[in-house]
């Protein structure tokens, strides 16, 4: 299974979405909470082009937000890529 990284904040209503959303399937990821690592956040400015959390990475590819995870879900996109 690639690597799944998802940069979050303790406070968002979003990550945790994003989180409970991987957990539900079995998918583990690395949390990179910018709460605890402030100075990472440059780094996913850098990596994602966007200032908001939380921003997902799978095998290095930017998925994006939230919402896009979601979609890709709905979409049956996010099997296929964690199966590559």
């Amino acid at each position: 299974m690639p690597d799944v990284e998802l940069y979050s904040t303790d406070w968002c209503p979003f990550c945790r979405r994003a989180e409970k959303l991987l957990s539900d399937k079995g998918i583990g990821f690395t949390k990179i909470n910018l709460d605890d690592e402030p100075g990472r956040k440059e780094e996913m400015v850098n990596r994602s082009g966007r200032r908001t959390v939380p921003q997902i990475f799978i095998a290095g590819l930017h998925i994006g937000g939230c919402d896009d995870l979601f979609a890709i879900e709905q979409s049956g996109q996010l099997d296929k890529l964690l199966s590559e």
